[in-house]
């Protein structure tokens, strides 16, 4: 059991590796890309007021480019960065819990080339599917996450590809894992520009390896670099290398294992940005299924006047884990320790929407948990 673990004080420093050059390069990529729009982001003000918080709001990321997640962000944003000093691969390779290899399929499809995806055992037919109806050949082995990237990368190596992952590998270019991180930027980004002038106390983000999380609380430093607002990671509870490595003050791997929560089912932090979100954090929490089923139920179905949300099970873990936090007696000492009260603006991104649309349909119908 990994518990809860807080950094004294977390530093908040900015990673010196982006830039605002960086940052205006990424936001004419992504403004490149045909139908290309901001996704929604939510206020849910009827919930904020019943946990006792001045607001929140929900980014909304499954209307990204029609697949469903955020995942196109990072992918989109390396690969363009790449053929600017090399040349068009006729390959493209990666290992995916679903959505980031979609993403990946999506970018082969648009720029002509072959695509092979690798998923681990257990990965939902509706993400193989979906994978496949980009024209990618799907290739689902009898290993964890961690074990597909590796066996990815051999691939993309004897069959002279491009391994396209969004976690370093030891001896392996750090060059596109970086610039998918880059990549994930647009989010914050995004979700400032809309807020304004508001801004928000309290950041809450999801993480499997830790690229997006990365992404997204380097933008926030840079930019709110004044008056930064606190971070809060959150990672599937048998998987929690993060919190693990934060502990350790090292990087630190745990055994497999599956959780509800697939996009988060990753075994090993993605070591390049490790130090990053080491730095960043104020809180790092594992947590259970039952937050991200609670939440959810939540979004399908909200409280008053606000907005319906469709989120799958990796997106919605932060409404489900806020709510409980500030509603369950179990964790008051954890809501006194991150100053959450009637001043708080909490701002949390459901990074994907009902990429297994039967497990959604079971959860928001009660057959799950």
């Amino acid at each position: 059991m990994i518990h809860p673990f807080y950094q004294k004080p977390a530093r908040k420093a900015a990673p010196d590796y982006f830039t605002d050059e960086q940052y205006q390069k990424v936001r004419t990529v992504h403004a490149s890309i045909p139908g290309y729009a901001p996704t929604p982001l939510h206020a849910l003000q009827v919930l904020a007021h019943s946990i006792g918080i001045e607001s929140l709001y929900v980014k909304d990321e499954s209307f990204r480019f029609g697949l469903n997640a955020f995942k196109a962000l990072g992918v989109s944003v390396a690969l363009h960065l790449y053929l600017e000093s090399h040349p068009l691969p006729s390959l493209l390779v990666s290992a995916t819990d679903g959505n980031h290899g979609r993403a990946v399929a999506w970018q082969a499809r648009l720029l002509g080339v072959d695509c092979v995806i690798f998923m681990p055992e257990g990965s939902s037919s509706a993400r193989v599917r979906a994978i496949e109806e980009e024209g990618a050949h799907v290739m689902v082995v009898e290993a964890g996450y961690d074990d597909a990237v590796r066996m990815a990368h051999t691939y993309a190596m004897k069959h002279r590809g491009l391994l396209v992952q969004d976690t370093a590998l030891p001896g392996v270019s750090e060059e596109i894992p970086m610039h998918i991180v880059l990549g994930y930027s647009t989010m914050a980004r995004e979700a400032l520009e809309q807020m304004s002038p508001i801004k928000p106390t309290h950041v809450f983000l999801q993480a499997g390896v830790g690229s997006m999380a990365a992404g997204v609380a380097s933008f926030l430093l840079h930019t709110l670099r004044q008056s930064p607002p606190k971070l809060i990671l959150m990672e599937a509870a048998p998987l929690a290398s993060i919190a693990l490595s934060a502990k350790e003050g090292a990087w630190q791997r745990t055994p497999d294992a599956y959780t509800l929560m697939a996009g988060l089912n990753c075994a090993e932090p993605n070591r390049r940005i490790l130090p990053l979100l080491l730095d960043a954090f104020d809180a790092f929490f594992p947590l259970e299924d039952d937050h991200t089923v609670r939440g959810i139920r939540r979004l399908a179905h909200p409280l008053g006047d606000d907005p319906r949300i469709v989120s799958g099970e990796s997106g919605a873990v932060g409404i489900g884990f806020l709510e409980a936090l500030l509603s369950d007696p179990n964790w008051q000492e954890e809501k006194k320790r991150l100053a959450l009260d009637e001043n708080s603006t909490v701002l949390l991104f459901s990074t994907e929407g009902d990429t297994d649309p039967e497990s959604y349909q079971k959860t928001i119908q009660g057959d799950m948990l």
